[in-house]
């Protein structure tokens, strides 16, 4: 009878370690959502950046791909934001900023990505994708949502809201884990 208590106590302490990296990745992005300022968010990219973000020309194929312009005040206050909410946790993460586009209910961009550029949705070099479900839900119903898609990653999403109250932007706080193991990828 004791073993396999003992085998039963191993197997649950075994389970609980992803519990664990994600009620502290679901508290980072909790604060995430006090700490981010929606309406300084809206500034970090620029409209000029914006206009060209669909805009094609024919004799300059890279015309959006080079036109990532940013308010630097903006960004880089909203980016030392971001580094904090992902040093929250006991392990290596980051927070990412999403935000959709006016005009386009069916596409989002990261905004601001981060040191160990963990995200389980970025396509790396895309300034903007098709939404995800996921992150549609959370800029419909204001609601955190614990996201493990891809094998390995772990992610919550949170809102953060504008002084209206306006949701205007998702938070990914993210990380990896390596295969068949509780650590994180460093």
């Amino acid at each position: 009878m004791k073993p396999v208590l003992l085998l039963l106590l191993a197997a649950a302490g075994a389970f609980a370690q992803p519990d664990h990296f994600a009620r502290e990745l679901d508290e980072a992005a909790r604060v995430a959502s006090v700490m981010l300022d929606g309406d300084l968010c809206r500034q970090v990219v620029t409209p000029r950046a914006l206009e060209y973000l669909f805009r094609s020309d024919p004799r300059d194929r890279y015309l959006a791909g080079d036109n990532y312009e940013v308010n630097h005040e903006a960004f880089n206050s909203v980016k030392k934001t971001l580094i904090r909410i992902s040093r929250l946790v006991s392990f290596p993460a980051d927070a990412n900023l999403w935000m959709p586009i006016a005009g386009h209910p069916d596409k989002i961009r990261v905004v601001i990505r981060n040191a160990h550029e963990m995200s389980q949705f970025w396509p790396w070099g895309a300034l903007y994708q098709d939404m995800i479900p996921e992150m549609k839900t959370v800029l419909e119903t204001g609601r955190r949502l614990t996201v493990t898609r891809k094998p390995g990653w772990i992610s919550v999403l949170a809102p953060v809201s504008d002084s209206l109250g306006d949701v205007v932007a998702v938070v990914e706080v993210a990380t990896q884990q390596k295969p068949d193991t509780h650590e994180n990828v460093k």
